[in-house]
């Protein structure tokens, strides 16, 4: 054997007999520190296979009674809440190690968030109605899945649909980061694929690793794009492909009723009303994301303009005059008032360097003195960004309303007209 071959050998040799001590000397721990809460000896944890070597037995254990079909859940005391970290060090299923189908999982493993998004509820301004439907449907069936049961079952699939730039991708990674669930961030590059067949497999995957890594949350971002409404009959312009993959995606999601495993498809449509019917049966819990309220655009323009206005800076004006602003509007209105100063600031060191005959003088100040030298936002500056700043969205404004009272899980009493009765107004004692 040549010599290179010979140092390549003994180094994978070597690196195979540490990884086996390791795991060796893992397992006797974990044991060992499973056996002082009383709970398990080292003799009973002898069963533990090696595609659990790595965890905590309470974990192997949990993996365990699951093959056994005993899902009976741990005391409150002895229940240990896995991280993200621990259950994405899981051995992936056999299937993964398939030749064929492992560039598959891996492509789909590349969109799980492996660190924490670290958005609060807080940090989300204004929509008060819609965080308290996704607590009510995502976060409280996880922290109480005993009130969740029977008809009860949490849902399996929740649509955030309204105009862009409101927060629903912000909304989606607070929900990632109060659920700590694993996290799967899919767009249609993630599960589209030109060879044939292979984004049905790429659907399938993504499901069966989100059951693998459960509890575990599958956001769907522009689910227009993937899952737009069927062509009828043989006659229509949609490919063969695309229907196989929406029909894929269909069966997936109907399967996740038939588990124990917590999943949740969490959906975000600018277009709700191109969705397909069948896909609309599925995401069964239908919020809006709509425009900030006039409160919360007085806090947008408070968070994001405090530092670059005086104290008394007066906001309710400008929230006044942006009805109809998505919250990325607002961003762009305060950045623009914020531009003024800095404008007025160039002219200044423009003027002194034809001046002095292009001096640099004062390039090299520090931070402190280019904010004093910079001035506070006045209110025409404010007045000036509004008129160069238009709303992007607002024409969609009323079909967003109009499919809202069709299909969507809010309601604003308000504006309804019911021109049939309901069926309180049935119940016996009601005057219709």
């Amino acid at each position: 054997m040549p010599t290179e071959a010979r140092v390549e050998n003994n180094v994978a040799m070597k690196a195979m007999h540490n990884n086996a001590n390791h795991a060796n000397e893992v397992a006797t721990a974990g044991s060992v520190r499973f056996n002082k809460g009383g709970t398990q000896s080292p003799e009973d944890n002898s069963s533990v296979d090696l595609g659990l070597v790595g965890q905590k037995p309470a974990q192997a254990s949990s993996r365990n009674a699951k093959s056994n079909n005993n899902k009976k859940a741990l005391p409150a005391d002895e229940h240990h809440e896995e991280s993200i970290e621990e259950r994405l060090l899981k051995p992936l299923p056999s299937f993964a190690h398939d030749s064929e189908l492992r560039p598959l999982a891996e492509t789909i493993t590349r969109e799980i968030f492996q660190k924490n998004p670290d958005v609060r509820w807080e940090d989300v301004i204004g929509l008060q109605e819609t965080k308290r439907l996704l607590k009510e449907a995502v976060v409280m069936p996880l922290k109480y899945p005993q009130l969740f049961q029977g008809l009860l079952s949490p849902w399996t699939g929740i649509l955030l649909y309204g105009p862009p730039g409101n927060g629903k991708t912000m909304l989606a990674k607070a929900v990632a980061t109060e659920c700590r669930t694993t996290f799967f961030n899919i767009s249609a590059s993630s599960i589209v694929s030109k060879y044939r067949g292979d984004s049905e497999k790429l659907i399938r995957m993504l499901f069966e690793l989100a059951r693998h890594h459960a509890p575990s949350t599958i956001f769907l971002d522009e689910i227009d794009s993937i899952m737009g409404q069927r062509d009828s009959g043989g006659g229509g312009q949609e490919h063969e492909a695309s229907r196989r993959m929406k029909t894929e995606l269909l069966i997936q999601m109907d399967g996740l009723t038939k588990t124990d495993d917590v999943v949740f498809v969490l959906a975000a449509s600018n277009l709700p009303w191109d969705l397909d019917a069948a896909m609309l049966r599925r995401l069964e819990k239908r919020v809006l994301v709509d425009f900030p309220s006039l409160e919360a655009r007085i806090a947008l323009f408070s968070t994001l303009l405090t530092p670059y206005t005086p104290s008394d800076f007066a906001f309710d004006e400008a929230a006044k005059l942006t009805e109809g602003y998505s919250g990325a509007d607002i961003k762009l209105v305060a950045k623009e008032a914020c531009m003024a100063p800095v404008r007025r600031l160039m002219e200044r060191l423009e003027a002194t360097e034809s001046t002095l005959g292009g001096s640099t003088q004062g390039r090299d100040a520090s931070t402190a003195d280019w904010s004093e030298m910079l001035g506070h936002v006045q209110p025409d500056d404010m007045a000036m960004a509004l008129q160069k700043t238009k709303p992007s969205s607002q024409q969609l404004l009323r079909r967003y309303q109009q499919w809202q009272t069709k299909f969507g899980s809010t309601c604003r009493r308000e504006r309804f007209k019911r021109s049939q009765p309901t069926l309180v107004d049935l119940l016996p004692g009601k005057a219709r």
